[in-house]
């Protein structure tokens, strides 16, 4: 079963503006299907593809980028004998999968791309990490492309249900509520993304299972098994402080503050120790980093703070099943507690991921809000997430609190929005509850985000 993926459309446009001028490369996390839409895509849109996966590529395939490049008459025969592929001028795609693994065809990508017989497709997971790539030029004619586990849109439609994904995004700019019946299947449709998350074969097996939840959790602990190995062939030097703070993503994410205390970790540490940790966790896209801004205005990231940072995993699904053990999500029966509304333990760390999740994919990098109080000794602000519409000349910011109860107060989001009036464009609460309005705020549920 191959799903629809919206970087298809992506891949469709360069090919139609660019393809022979750039090169493509899709980075993502392990497992979220790189591979396989770049296959379909190459089946479909090319008379033939040559695909090199350099996980399983002989070692003589490999030779020919060190022995050959000069002669690339020679490079391509020896390439289409090897793969039993006729290669047609300007008809052919040739695919580099995981080319992390080989950064010398990444390399190769200036002169292939220059020489303009065929289109170039590079695949991989954590391309940019500094041991990968120090000893290579990094090419001008590659055009870089991050995709994520399939979003709710996407889940919706593996299920057979885009028709609401569309009254939806219409609700959203009439800014109506949804019928109460459709809001309902709305937000059941949300919690079992939120329980299966984007993962395509968690997906897959939830489907062809008949939407068994513990065929689901099998797929998520072996994509979490095989994140594991990965860091154990990082590094030495940073591999410890990694693995330490993948394993306790959900405990952190279950505070109430949900930042890294960098004291709690190991005692005595703190966060510039970290730096290479957050690096590889954020550049390998297994999580989604959001940093304190401490001045919003104008380029957050100009007046973001190193020393605070929330750290979301990148996919929900892989949450559920990393904050709970087998025994734990069976025994506790925690997929039934939350499609019911009565898990409150952990919910909430839930439904902040995942509304994380979803505005990455939507393309916004991360930030948070807090303001302390010395006279109340706490926060007297807390905004979960701020996004911006980007603009040069009519710049907004958009905060965002994320309530996973029905029952919550707006006065933190008050008291922002009176000390910041002047930057914002407009103000949201997701909730569990249909669309309303309170006090200017607008109320929406959780399945609206993409919609932002």
């Amino acid at each position: 079963m191959v799903f629809n993926r919206k970087i298809y459309n992506r891949l469709l446009t360069w090919k139609t503006e660019s393809a022979g001028k750039k090169a493509i490369l899709i980075e993502g996390a392990r497992r979220i299907g790189k591979s396989t839409v770049v296959e379909t895509f190459a089946k479909k849109e090319y008379e033939s593809y040559l695909l090199i996966d350099f996980a399983k590529a002989p070692e003589e395939v490999r030779s020919y980028f060190n022995l050959h490049l000069n002669d690339l008459d020679t490079f391509f025969m020896l390439l289409s004998t090897a793969y039993g592929v006729k290669l047609h001028e300007r008809k052919s795609l040739i695919i580099f999968d995981e080319v992390q693994l080989f950064p010398k065809a990444r390399e190769s990508i200036k002169y292939l791309v220059a020489d303009g017989r065929y289109d170039y497709i590079e695949t991989g997971s954590l391309i940019s990490i500094k041991e990968n790539v120090k000893d290579i030029l990094i090419p001008s004619e590659e055009r870089k492309i991050k995709m994520y586990p399939m979003d709710f849109e996407e889940f919706c439609d593996a299920l057979g249900e885009e028709q609401i994904t569309g009254y939806i995004k219409n609700c959203f700019e009439k800014r109506e509520p949804l019928e109460r019946g459709l809001h309902n299947k709305a937000m059941l449709l949300f919690k079992e993304y939120m329980l299966v998350g984007g993962m395509p074969q968690s997906v897959l097996a939830y489907i062809e299972s008949r939407k068994d939840f513990e065929k689901t959790d099998i797929e998520k602990r072996d994509i979490l098994e095989l994140y594991r190995e990965d860091i154990k062939k990082i590094k030495a030097n940073y591999r410890a402080k990694v693995s330490a703070l993948f394993d306790q993503i959900p405990g952190l994410l279950s505070k109430h503050e949900k930042r890294v205390v960098f004291g709690k970790i190991a005692e005595g540490s703190y966060a510039e120790q970290y730096e290479d940790t957050f690096f590889w966790l954020s550049d390998s896209m297994i999580t989604n980093e959001c940093r304190k801004t401490d001045d919003p205005n104008i380029g957050l990231s100009l007046n973001e703070s190193e020393s605070f940072i929330k750290c979301y995993l990148g996919d929900t699904g892989l949450l559920v099943s990393h904050a709970f053990d087998e025994n734990e999500l069976l025994e506790n029966e925690v997929y039934k507690q939350i499609l019911g509304d009565k898990l409150s333990l952990n919910k909430g760390m839930l439904y902040e991921n995942i509304i994380a999740q979803m505005l990455t994919a939507n393309g916004h990098k991360l930030y948070f809000y807090t303001q302390y109080n010395a006279e109340k000794h706490r926060n007297d602000i807390e905004i979960d997430f701020i996004i911006s519409n980007n603009s040069k000349v009519k710049y907004k910011i958009f905060p965002i609190e994320v309530k996973s109860g029905r029952n919550y107060s707006v006065v933190s989001l008050m008291r922002f929005k009176e000390k910041y009036k002047d930057r914002i464009g407009e103000c949201f609460i997701v909730h569990p509850k249909n669309l309303s309005y309170k006090e200017d705020i607008l109320c929406i549920p959780p399945y609206m985000v993409p919609c932002l």
